[in-house]
């Protein structure tokens, strides 16, 4: 596309936590709904999404996991700080409750990242072109410094920085989700320096936090997209508008070792997924001169 406004990466999150979900993701790619996935490589799926990515040429990063099912890393699996007595992640919360009281060793954090960047290396048989953290744990405090030091060693060069222009003013969230999405954004800002300090990218402006699962449709996306014109002075902005696109679980059929969430047996990812390859939203790219891309497209650096 000619003079494009914008480069937007629409990346799907949870690659590899089921094959209904799998399935989600190379339908919205292949109707022109994504231009990039984010694997789970602790996920019960992991091994059949790389195989869909490489047959279906999917751009492709890693979304680190810390708070969700069994590690990668074989000595962390029991007697670690980062799973319970169950041998499992501690959770979205839990997860954040224990690094408040100090009860994570950021040594075993940095252990659990390098192995799952190894696993997803032997998956794809290349480097993520970009890393982001499963529910948002890669800018936590503590987190984001192993975090930015684990790429910065491999040359990772881009992350995801959830700070979303307009998130405050949404008048649809319930006021669980505001609080926390705002707590966040306070985290994902903290982290810009850190980032910055270890040669660390990420795009212009960041979308989804307001376009989740039934909150997503075509006018909620043009509000989130309406606000990225006001957020960058770029004469072309890039942006990530995070998605989970998908069909619903099977009961016991997936997940990271616990078994498939809620969310994820609802009706909520297929509502993604009929909405991002709805034509009137790629007519709306075309008409806003918006060009999908990736993360690869946007860097010249990342490594095969």
């Amino acid at each position: 596309m000619p003079q494009s406004r914008m480069m937007l990466v629409v990346t799907g999150d949870d690659f590899g936590y089921c094959p209904r979900r799998n399935q989600g993701i190379v339908d919205c790619f292949r109707a022109g709904g994504i231009s990039n996935a984010s694997l789970l490589v602790n996920a019960s799926a992991a091994k059949e999404a790389a195989d869909l990515a490489k047959r279906y040429n999917i751009p492709i990063g890693l979304h680190a996991n810390l708070s969700e099912g069994v590690p990668v890393c074989p000595s962390l699996q029991t007697s670690s700080t980062l799973v319970n007595q169950h041998g499992f992640f501690h959770g979205k919360m839990g997860f954040r409750r224990a690094l408040e009281r100090g009860q994570l060793s950021m040594e075993q954090v940095e252990l659990e990242l390098r192995a799952q960047v190894q696993l997803f290396r032997e998956l794809m048989g290349h480097l993520p072109h970009h890393m982001d953290g499963h529910q948002h744990v890669h800018v936590l405090p503590e987190v984001r410094v192993v975090f930015a030091q684990v790429l910065s060693d491999l040359r990772i060069p881009y992350t995801r920085v959830p700070v979303e222009a307009g998130l405050h003013t949404c008048p649809w969230l319930p006021a669980h989700l505001h609080t926390f999405y705002t707590q966040v954004e306070k985290d994902a800002l903290e982290s810009i320096p850190v980032f910055s300090r270890y040669g660390i990218r990420w795009p212009d402006v960041y979308l989804g936090l307001t376009t989740m699962g039934q909150s997503m449709s075509i006018p909620h996306l043009q509000r989130a997209l309406s606000h990225t014109w006001a957020a960058s002075d770029q004469p072309v902005v890039t942006a990530e508008l995070m998605v989970h696109p998908g069909y619903p679980s099977h009961p016991q059929e997936g997940g990271c070792g616990e078994g498939p969430d809620d969310f994820s047996q609802s009706l909520d990812r297929q509502h993604e997924l009929s909405v991002l390859s709805d034509p009137a939203l790629l007519a709306l790219y075309h008409q806003e001169r918006i060009q999908l891309c990736s993360f690869k497209d946007l860097s010249p650096t990342a490594q095969t």
